[in-house]
């Protein structure tokens, strides 16, 4: 008698890029295990749900991720594909971060409607974003734009644009060059200009943390040179006690041994910005000191405001 190969069950979103994510960790496990028989299953969150308003005024921490969680805890599936920038710093009761791995580039692009780049807009042009890291860090750059909202999935805010709904619009990277759409990138912002959403462009796999099972099968897929410094940035998010509707950005890149991370946090309307830099080796060391460092500097008052 031939015995069944064990199943293991991933949750995802429904949108094409978070498919495009569970499958990518589900051949990931499958190229370590292959006698394992990987499904997915896709659950519809309240942030896929509701698409006419902006993300801060729907209730930011958890947004895309609490019906994957509740699926998790249930026993429903036995792990969760995220975008680690969704995820809130601090993990639900009886769940962990499994593995990080596969970060892609963590900058911002420009998707323009006519070509231009952001420096090129004419005033009063209309950019969306629904990121206020994202409008409080275009608005230090071209303060005469109209910053408007914008939702939906990566293909509809590119369509959006392309059909004149917007002149332009900011978005991460990583979600056009995973699906492909690289062609309709106008500019990647430097880290100078825009830095990203702590976390932005890496994979984050949520278990529970009692499931040694889980656990196991995803050892050889974890990347510790992806996890350390994005801890950093998460740490430094944390210690800000802000959350995805705070002005905030982080990255960190590891050299010579030593984390170097920069931070960022700003006013909505871009006329005060805080930027911090620090070097360590220890994650969450490195992030609560830079945090402290901001906090130092007002950035406090510039979240509460926001």
């Amino acid at each position: 008698m031939i015995s069944a190969s064990p199943l293991l069950t991933i949750a995802t979103r429904p949108s094409q890029l978070a498919r495009w994510q569970a499958d990518f960790v589900a051949e990931a496990l499958s190229a370590h295990h292959s006698n394992l028989d990987v499904r997915i299953k896709v659950i519809t969150t309240r942030g896929d749900k509701t698409l006419d308003q902006p993300l801060p005024e729907i209730g930011g921490k958890g947004i895309f991720t609490q019906e994957l969680e509740a699926e998790l805890l249930g026993g429903g599936v036995d792990l969760a594909v995220h975008s680690l920038k969704d995820l809130p710093v601090d993990d639900p009761p009886g769940l962990c971060l499994g593995a990080i791995l596969q970060r892609e580039d963590p900058r911002d692009v420009l998707i323009s409607r006519s070509g231009a780049s952001l420096a090129d807009l004419a005033a009063g042009s209309v950019v969306g974003t629904s990121s206020p890291r994202r409008e409080a860090q275009v608005r230090a750059l071209r303060p005469d734009l109209q910053i408007m909202p914008i939702r939906g999935n990566v293909e509809t805010r590119i369509r959006k644009v392309t059909d004149g709904e917007y002149d332009a619009a900011v978005m991460a990277a990583a979600g056009v060059i995973r699906l492909g759409l690289e062609q309709h990138v106008r500019e990647y912002f430097s880290l100078d200009q825009i830095l990203p959403a702590p976390g932005q462009g890496a994979l984050a796999v949520q278990v529970r943390c009692e499931d040694k099972r889980v656990l196991t099968l995803l050892d050889p897929i974890e990347s510790e040179s992806i996890r350390h410094p994005v801890q950093a940035e998460r740490f430094f998010l944390a210690g800000l006690g802000g959350g995805c509707s705070a002005p905030v950005g982080a990255f960190a890149e590891v050299h010579d041994g030593a984390i170097h991370l920069t931070g960022f946090v700003g006013s909505l309307e871009g006329t005060q910005v805080i930027r911090v830099h620090a070097e360590g080796e220890d994650p969450e060391e490195l992030g609560m000191r830079l945090a402290n460092q901001a906090l130092g500097q007002g950035a406090h008052e510039l979240i509460a405001d926001a």
